[in-house]
């Protein structure tokens, strides 16, 4: 068989296609066929022919280097990727240089990260890369010229990543794009507890649901991420249950609004929490993602106990756009600015101390400079300790696109001028002097401090000390700057680990079942199975029956009786030493 496929694959199943011939009609055909036999003379021959051929590919030893844009929801589907590939047997490597496979995980959010991911792509054809691509860029708009020919993963299709690399490794070019169904309703996404490398051992990123139940104008993860589906509520917990048995200390619940969690499965976001809140170790830490503020007003009373929580952050990230009305209708948002402020004022009175991060889109369509100075009215009045501030970019294919646009000049000038008014203010500065206790995670950008975080997931630096590592310590603020605070530990403080186990060696295979470890420890990777076998040859199918461990139960390749027997004859044509004279 020919080691690439020219025509990109929707599916693995379209290797056959409906215009091939079937198994019945090739018995009149195989009476045309005289197969002539290679002679073996030695047996130093047969033992050669037991080799694989010099350009066989053998799937699952390859290096893989995997790169991740985007939010917390794609860094966690970026783990579950690289988790199944690793406990398959492929190495998974910092270096792209000395990578086989390039994994690019996108993002759709920013013309600039589009930007990156097509410059990678072009680098690693460039530099002879197998690629295989995945994210929200490729799930949203799969034709795009730049992605012709290339192997795509969709969002949903992540527990199958290990098919589509060892079919990109051997030539093809396939793309998996469908949704997770169960008996027609959409699912959350692929399985909880598959296989996983975390970034951060002691960090454990938990999708509680994907899609939401907007339509903003300027958005174009909709058109990746889709309605909304959560995740049940036992799994979720028992996620939760499995991060903290394998030494995680922290967990960050995401999703494209973790607000509107519950609404399609009959629950609600209070409920979700409550329970999570239960299987917590003490010392460990949860912090919540984005909320919209329509689908936390209803639930305040609630979300302020549980924000009151001790093994709560008291954090919520809610993103409110633009301070104008007006902008906000166009935009599509489902609030006014009334509803946002009320959102915050409560939460600023019932949760003592808690930190509000929000969003701000600078120049969108329509935006005047009376809107846009209502925006900064709001941030001179919350004085938001995190910001995230956006210059507008229309994403090709939103209604946004089609508005009629503010120049780029404006755009930039009110960019600069909310990030002047963000910087001219310190927030951390009345906090020096303070007793804060701290969770500390991860080491700084620098590497000069460790990184913790206060009650309120406000970063504070401490000492380069390995023995805090995933404790819980009380340290003395002595230093504020913009976005941090230095802590340094209290002497006589006792320091709390937070970890239930040891966590995890960096890069080690989360969520492996003892069904899986037995081989993986023996040194057997699990591969396919061959459709058939050719005597004195080594055969490499490019259509296996692959089942792994985590897809027991209905998962792997939906392989069609008519495939297996196609390929059999066509592995035997070409791999079995004989010659056809038609």
């Amino acid at each position: 068989m020919p080691a690439a496929c020219e025509s990109v694959l929707e599916d693995i199943e379209d290797i056959v296609s409906a215009e091939d011939l079937k198994p019945h009609d090739r018995h009149s055909v195989r009476k045309n066929v005289f197969p002539k036999v290679r002679k073996r003379n030695s047996q130093k021959n047969v033992q050669a022919d037991d080799e694989p051929p010099s350009d066989s590919i053998i799937p699952g030893v390859q290096k893989i280097w995997i790169r991740t844009w985007g939010c917390s929801h794609n860094n966690s589907d970026g783990e579950y990727m690289a988790g199944q590939l690793a406990a398959y047997g492929y190495k998974i490597t910092d270096d792209s240089a000395e990578a086989d496979l390039w994994l690019l995980n996108s993002c759709t959010v920013k013309n600039p990260a589009e930007d990156h991911f097509r410059n990678s792509i072009k680098k690693a054809q460039e530099g002879k890369k197998k690629v295989v691509l995945a994210g929200c860029v490729p799930q949203a708009q799969p034709r795009q010229e730049y992605l012709k020919g290339l192997s795509i993963i969709g969002v949903q299709q992540i527990d199958r990543v290990v098919e589509v690399v060892e079919e990109t490794i051997k030539g093809h070019s396939v793309r998996l794009l469908g949704q997770k169904k169960d008996n027609g309703k959409r699912l959350g996404g692929a399985r909880l507890d598959l296989p996983k490398i975390r970034k951060n051992p002691l960090i454990e990123i938990i999708s509680i649901n994907t899609g939401c139940l907007n339509a903003c104008t300027y958005c174009k993860t909709k058109h990746a991420r889709g309605d909304l589906a959560s995740y049940p509520i036992e799994e979720l917990v028992d996620r939760a249950k499995q991060s903290f048995q394998e030494g995680v200390c922290e967990i960050w619940l995401t999703s494209e609004d973790t607000g509107a969690y519950g609404r399609d499965i009959g629950t609600d976001l209070p409920t979700l929490l409550w329970k999570l809140v239960e299987v917590i170790p003490e010392g460990a830490m949860l912090r919540l993602g984005m909320t919209n503020p329509p689908y936390i007003l209803e639930h305040l009373e609630e979300m302020a106990k549980i924000l009151n929580h001790p093994r709560v952050y008291a954090f919520l990230h809610i993103p409110v756009q633009s301070a104008s009305d007006s902008v906000l209708m166009d935009m599509k948002r489902e609030y006014c600015v009334a509803d946002f402020k009320q959102v915050v004022d409560f939460l600023k009175e019932k949760v003592p101390g808690i930190t509000i991060a929000t969003d701000i889109i600078c120049g969108f369509p329509g935006e005047t400079e009376e809107d846009f100075q209502e925006t900064m009215k709001l941030v001179e009045l919350y004085r938001f300790p995190s910001l995230f501030i956006n210059q507008f970019y229309p994403r090709p294919g939103t209604p946004a696109a089609k508005m009629p646009q503010v120049p780029a000049a404006v755009k930039k000038q009110r960019t600069k001028d909310l990030s002047q008014l963000f910087h001219s203010y310190n927030p951390y500065d009345h906090k020096v002097g303070e007793k804060q206790r701290v969770l500390v995670t991860e080491e700084s950008f620098d590497s000069n401090y460790y990184v913790a975080h206060n009650p309120f997931y406000e970063q504070v630096l401490v000492p380069k000390d390995p023995l805090l590592m995933g404790k819980m310590v009380e340290v003395n603020i002595y230093e504020a700057g913009k976005h941090f605070m230095k802590g340094q530990p209290v002497s006589d403080a006792r320091v709390h680990t937070a970890s239930i186990s040891r966590p995890l060696a960096k890069g080690e295979v989360s969520g492996l079942t003892e069904e899986f470890r037995r081989p993986a420890q023996n040194g057997t990777n699990w591969k396919a199975q061959p459709s058939a076998e050719i005597p004195g040859k080594t055969q490499l199918s490019s259509c296996m029956a692959l089942q792994l461990p985590w897809q027991q139960g209905g998962g792997g390749l939906k392989i069609l009786s008519v495939s297996l027997a196609l390929l059999a004859v066509l592995v035997m044509f070409y791999y079995g030493g004989m010659k056809t004279e038609l």
